[in-house]
């Protein structure tokens, strides 16, 4: 059977997914994908989708340099979300976010209306408005939402791939146990009432993974607001920060270094930080690159023995 563009088989049956409550069916690939969060362009680079890609929107920090020159030759349609009138201009037959907030009447218009249009489309499993439908924040969940898409664009023997190799990095980071005894907070953002790795999130799968303990592991959800009385009670030996655009790592380090108290907590004092970029601090397809950095970052912390 002569290939189609992008590695697909021409004359493909209809593929069906569920996602959020929606079964998502196309009759080929799509091949004018738009993607509408960074974590979506992300799962599509990785899956080797670009030539198939009509555009992207709304960076949270920065495509890593393995999949720059892929990124760099997609049309930008927006640094946040586009209008509708601009997401028409890219004549997409298939749009992919990470967030809820992307389908909605001020974006990209409700998943029944674009369905209505002849444009399918997919939400993370994990931006799902019913948060019943919201799967558990597992390893094995963020790779369901990467098979999910390798199956609506035909590769799923690239999903496949990716997986294994990311469970042998686990594995690899599990051995090392770069954590081992240390407490960790992982801060977001928000000085104020810093909004903190929970127990049951990216964060938590990451210091899981190298063997750290989250000081505020018995949190519910995947991240939540706390009081610095907390985060000076917990005393951590190390802190993980998010680099985001809105709200960069510098920013934080130097909000801890020049605060009367916080300044005094061990770990501000060693500056036993670990920078982490957010789109590492999600579930998705380069949570193991966080874990990657985490532990690389605190096997460094280490005095050398």
């Amino acid at each position: 059977m002569p290939a189609a563009p992008g590695g697909t088989s021409a004359g493909a049956a209809p593929v069906s997914v569920e996602n959020c409550g929606t079964t998502v069916t196309v009759g080929t690939p799509p091949e004018r994908l738009v993607t509408l969060n960074e974590g979506a362009t992300e799962v599509a680079l990785a899956l080797g989708l670009e030539s198939r890609m009509a555009g992207t929107a709304y960076l949270d920090d920065a495509v890593p340099e393995k999949w720059k020159a892929a990124y760099d030759s997609v049309p930008v349609l927006s640094a946040k979300y586009p209008t509708k009138e601009k997401l028409l201009t890219a004549r997409p037959d298939f749009l992919y976010a990470s967030y809820a907030s992307a389908f909605t009447d001020k974006v990209a218009g409700t998943r029944e209306d674009l369905r209505g249009q002849g444009v399918a489309s997919y939400l993370s499993p994990f931006g799902c408005s019913d948060k019943s439908q919201v799967p558990p924040t597992t390893w094995q969940a963020a790779w369901g939402e990467l098979h999910d898409v390798a199956q609506v664009f035909g590769v799923p023997e690239r999903a496949a791939a990716i997986q294994h190799q990311q469970e042998q990095q686990l594995a690899g980071f599990t051995a090392t146990a770069a954590g081992k005894d240390l407490k960790v907070l992982w801060y977001d953002s928000d000085t104020k009432s810093p909004f903190v790795g929970a127990g049951h999130g990216g964060p938590q799968l990451v210091l899981d993974a190298v063997g750290a303990r989250n000081v505020f592991a018995d949190l519910p959800g995947g991240w939540q607001n706390v009081s610095w009385e907390k985060v000076v009670a917990a005393d951590p030996d190390a802190i993980v920060l998010a680099d985001a655009g809105w709200d960069t790592a510098q920013s934080k380090i130097d909000y801890l270094e020049h605060d009367p108290v916080l300044s005094k907590l061990g770990a501000v004092r060693r500056k036993a930080f670990v920078v982490v970029p957010f789109s590492e601090s999600t579930p998705g397809v380069r949570l193991a690159d966080g874990a990657a950095r985490v532990s690389a970052g605190l096997s460094a912390l280490r005095p050398a023995s």
